[in-house]
């Protein structure tokens, strides 16, 4: 018995466009790679010009040294000295207890300018607030002022006899002085707070600002107040933005160098290795001491890396 066997309809394949037959030629694939080198050219050329070279070239200062014969009136040579000036990095006492001090600083510091910071955001992105473009720029202010100014200006509000704060404590019968060795790293710690608090309101009222709206208007109808719909709804969506504002202020505060350089000359309490970057400062510029300076830079950029890294670790976790 005979089976017919019915023919299936032929489909015919599109035809592939001209574009399409010229994206999966070998020579395609070669131009598009080369337009991509070429375009991230400028960015690799002034990426290792002013990052990759000098820390390169630090790293290599950072394992010379300067050797004078005789009793160290003769001529200056300099040699290979390995780890030498790194051991004398950790033997050195004022670094480490800069590099605790700094530490210190940034376990309040950091809290309170992040914590206003948010604050301030959630505030900016409620619906009951006003003036919210005009406070924005206010909150934003400080931060446009250089830092080196703004510890200036805040000096004038410190130094006894020319401080009005100073000034209204007398007159209440309160001794206030912002400069003794109890209170100079609060004092820092405040103009820190206002100078960098607005620039961090701003990334987390941008990240808020993201945040579909549909969300909100959801929690609204099941009857949520403002007070619950930021700390179950808006500041666990803001986990990344305030992850990063806190890599920042580890860095910041590891770095801490313009206030307490200007506060110096107002004050003895704060010496020339208060933090470790003033005491890379002084060993450069100071003791004309280049290599230890280098290792001390090194030093200090490794344990930036690990703080931070560390912070990005530990905020992941469970996310």
């Amino acid at each position: 018995m005979s089976r017919k066997v019915e023919s299936l309809p032929r489909v015919e394949r599109p035809a592939a466009s001209p574009g399409s037959r010229g994206r999966n030629r070998p020579g395609a694939a070669i131009r598009r790679r080369r337009t991509a080198a070429l375009l991230l050219a400028p960015f690799a050329v002034l990426f290792t010009a002013v990052f990759v070279l000098p820390i390169g070239y630090a790293v290599y200062q950072s394992l010379l040294r300067v050797k004078r014969s005789g009793l160290g009136l003769g001529p200056a040579e300099t040699v290979f000295a390995g780890l030498f000036n790194y051991a004398r990095v950790f033997a050195d006492n004022s670094f480490v207890t800069s590099v605790l001090r700094v530490l210190a600083f940034g376990l309040i510091q950091v809290p309170v300018m992040l914590g206003l910071a948010l604050l301030l955001a959630l505030l900016l992105d409620s619906q009951a607030v006003r003036f919210g473009r005009f406070l924005r720029l206010a909150y934003f202010l400080p931060f446009a002022i250089p830092g080196v100014i703004a510890a200036v200006l805040w000096s004038f509000l410190y130094v006894p006899g020319i401080s009005p704060l100073v000034g209204l404590g007398e007159d209440a019968g309160v001794k206030v002085d912002f400069l003794t060795a109890d209170t100079i790293l609060y004092s820092i710690g405040n103009i820190v707070t206002w100078s960098w608090t607005g620039y961090n309101m701003v990334i987390l009222h941008t990240a808020l600002r993201s945040i579909p709206r549909e969300l909100f208007e959801a929690a609204e109808v099941d009857g949520c107040s403002g007070v619950r719909i930021a700390w179950h709804i808006k500041i666990p969506l803001l986990r990344p933005a305030l992850t990063l504002t806190g890599v920042f202020s580890i860095i910041g505060t590891l770095q801490l160098f313009g206030e307490p350089m200007v506060l110096r000359s107002m004050t003895s309490v704060i010496s020339n290795s208060y933090t470790p970057v003033m005491l890379s400062y002084q060993a450069a510029f100071g003791l004309n001491d280049y290599n230890y300076a280098a290792a001390i830079a090194v030093v200090l950029a490794l344990a930036t890396f690990v703080l931070s890294y560390g912070f990005l670790r530990l905020s992941s976790r469970g996310s």
